[in-house]
C-alpha cells in the first residue's frame, strides 16, 4: 500500500482517541503529527504513542512531526530541541519569525531532525498582518507572499530543512529557494496546512487549497486534520484523499 503525502494532525481530547487515530489512518498516509495540546498533555507518551500505532497494521512507523513551534531566545530554543532529541522526531516546527540565529540553534541540536521553520500562520489574513503591525496598512495576498518568502530564506540559510506555508505562498517560496539557495532548494520540505478537500469547512483556516491543488503548486507534504479526524471513518476519509491525489498524478 502507498501512503499518501499527508501528515494527519492528531489533535485529540485524550490519549486514545489520537491513538485510536494514528491506528486507523497509519496505513495511508506517510506522516502523523502530534502538536502542542498532545504533547503538553501527555509527553513523550503521546510520541510514542503515535509512532507505535501507526505501525500496527503495515510493520512500518509514519514518520513523527513533533509540531511545537518554538519560539523564544536561542538559547531557550536549544534547550528545547535538547529535551526531545530523545523522541527523534522526524520534523520538528520553530517559528521563521524567531530569526536565524533561532532556527540555527534548534538545527545544531537536532542535527538528524529536519527543523520545521513556520512562516505565516495560516489561520491569519492580510487584514490581520497589518493589525499586528508586521504589513504596512494596505497589503493584500501579494504582500503576504513577500513576506514568507523572506522568513522561508532566512531560515533554510540558516539550516532549516523543511518550511510551513500556506498553499498561498508555497509556489514563491519554492521558486524564490531555487534562485537565491539552489544547492539547498531541492533538499528543502515545504509543508502545506490549510488544505481542504473541495466541500469541507474552513474552521479556522483562511489561506487554504485542496490536496491536489497545493501539490501541484510545489507542496511536498500536507497537514491535514479535521477533514480526515472528524469523519465518520477517518480511515476512510485518508484513503479517499490518498485516491484522489493518485488519480491526478496518473492523469
Amino acid at each position: 500500500m502507498t501512503r499518501g503525502p499527508i501528515a494527519v494532525a492528531l489533535d485529540a481530547p485524550d490519549l486514545s482517541t489520537m491513538t485510536a487515530w494514528a491506528v486507523a489512518v497509519g496505513p495511508h498516509v506517510s506522516t502523523l503529527k502530534v502538536g502542542l495540546e498532545s504533547y503538553l498533555r501527555d509527553g513523550d507518551a503521546a510520541v510514542i504513542a503515535a509512532r507505535t500505532a501507526s505501525a500496527e497494521t503495515t510493520g512500518l512507523p509514519c514518520q513523527l512531526f513533533l509540531d511545537l513551534k518554538l519560539h523564544d531566545i536561542h538559547a531557550t530554543v536549544a534547550g528545547a530541541a535538547r529535551s526531545v532529541a530523545r523522541l527523534a522526531p522526524d520534523f520538528l516546527t520553530v517559528h521563521a519569525s524567531g530569526g536565524a540565529d533561532m532556527v540555527a540553534a534548534a538545527v545544531r541540536e537536532l542535527p538528524q531532525t529536519r527543523i520545521v521553520a513556520v512562516t505565516v500562520l495560516t489561520s491569519l489574513t492580510p487584514g490581520d498582518l497589518v493589525r499586528m503591525g508586521l504589513l504596512p496598512p494596505g497589503a493584500d495576498a501579494n504582500d503576504v507572499r513577500s513576506l514568507a518568502e523572506r522568513l522561508a530564506i532566512e531560515s533554510v540559510a540558516a539550516g532549516a530543512r523543511a518550511v510551513v506555508c500556506s498553499p498561498e505562498e508555497v509556489a514563491g517560496i519554492r521558486a524564490a529557494l531555487r534562485d537565491q539557495l539552489p544547492d539547498l532548494a531541492g533538499d528543502t520540505v515545504l509543508i502545506t496546512p490549510g488544505v481542504r478537500p473541495a466541500g469541507a469547512e474552513l474552521a479556522d483556516q483562511r489561506r487554504v487549497a485542496t490536496p491536489v491543488e497545493a501539490l501541484n503548486r510545489g507542496a511536498d507534504l500536507l497537514v491535514i486534520g479535521r477533514p480526515i479526524t472528524e469523519a465518520a471513518d477517518p480511515a476512510a476519509a485518508a484513503a479517499a484523499i490518498v485516491q484522489e491525489i493518485a488519480d491526478d498524478r496518473g492523469r
